[in-house]
């Protein structure tokens, strides 16, 4: 399996062209199967497996969550996901009283069987997902409170969940940890979706041109009194306000870029201060 899921993910990487329904669902399953493209939560000697049942209850990142806690939400919000995937299908409203009955179920476990449920959870979703046919995956929509959802863009949101999770994680043992670089590709490119609910209007005002690299996007944040405005761009015409890897700039939109985890090649703090106020996190 993980041969020809490196194969599938190296075509789509590959493809200027490439669909953005197809690649999230490639990613996903590659973050916790044995691949070395993408890293491994939960296979033999990958990130989770490396706690011991004691270092599970450690903190991880944020500090107010263990490693199990992130685990627990992991393998939670694959359940809830593929509920909110089924009924979706099926032209059904998941009921509200069916995420709170998930987490309260989780939160009951014990830390290692959290980290071992977490698993067979994900590998159900993943089979889920990757069963949805072509047809489907057309017409579905998924609400979310204020905003709707394509399939894409619900599983780019679970990619995203799935790939900063593991980072919580990945992170407790090596405070170096980045995202790997195909999961930020795609990341990076599925950003304005969490940024168009999380940033926060601050006393900073402005225009603030950012550039990526590896790979190379650029982006336009506007910082107005009553919203900020987050807009993917061609590239920059001139000078940048701020250059950074994607995957350093996928942490900062999510909250995950303090000043001891940011490259030491970002050296603008005092830019870095300004938009971590505006992007606290999910």
């Amino acid at each position: 399996m993980a041969g020809d899921l490196r194969d599938r993910l190296v075509r789509l990487l590959d493809d200027p062209d490439r669909s953005l329904t197809e690649l999230p669902v490639v990613l996903l399953p590659c973050l916790w199967h044995l691949d070395p493209h993408c890293g491994c939560l939960y296979a033999p000697g990958g990130t989770s497996d490396r706690f011991d049942d004691h270092e599970l209850t450690q903190p991880a990142f944020p500090s107010e969550w263990s490693v199990a806690d992130v685990l627990s939400h992991l393998g939670s919000g694959a359940v809830i996901t593929a509920r909110r995937l089924q009924d979706a299908i099926d032209g059904s409203q998941t009921p509200d009283g069916f995420a709170p009955s998930v987490w309260a179920e989780w939160n009951s476990k014990a830390p290692a069987q959290q980290r071992r449920d977490a698993l067979t959870a994900d590998v159900q979703l993943m089979g889920a997902l990757d069963a949805v046919s072509d047809e489907d995956r057309a017409r579905v929509t998924f609400s979310m409170g204020q905003m709707s959802f394509n399939f894409a863009e619900y599983v780019a949101m679970r990619l995203n969940e799935h790939a900063f999770h593991t980072w919580d994680i990945e992170v407790v043992h090596d405070p170096s940890a980045t995202l790997p670089s195909p999961v930020a590709g795609a990341v990076v490119d599925h950003l304005e979706l969490v940024a168009r609910f999380t940033a926060r209007p601050t006393s900073e005002q402005g225009t603030i041109r950012i550039a990526t690299t590896d790979p190379a996007r650029s982006f336009v944040i506007e910082l107005r009194p009553e919203d900020v405005a987050f807009v993917p761009v061609e590239a920059h015409d001139g000078t940048v306000d701020l250059e950074l890897p994607a995957e350093a700039f996928a942490r900062l939109v999510y909250g995950r870029l303090d000043a001891a985890h940011t490259p030491a090649t970002v050296r603008d703090d005092s830019l870095l201060d300004a938009l971590r106020r505006v992007f606290p996190g999910p």
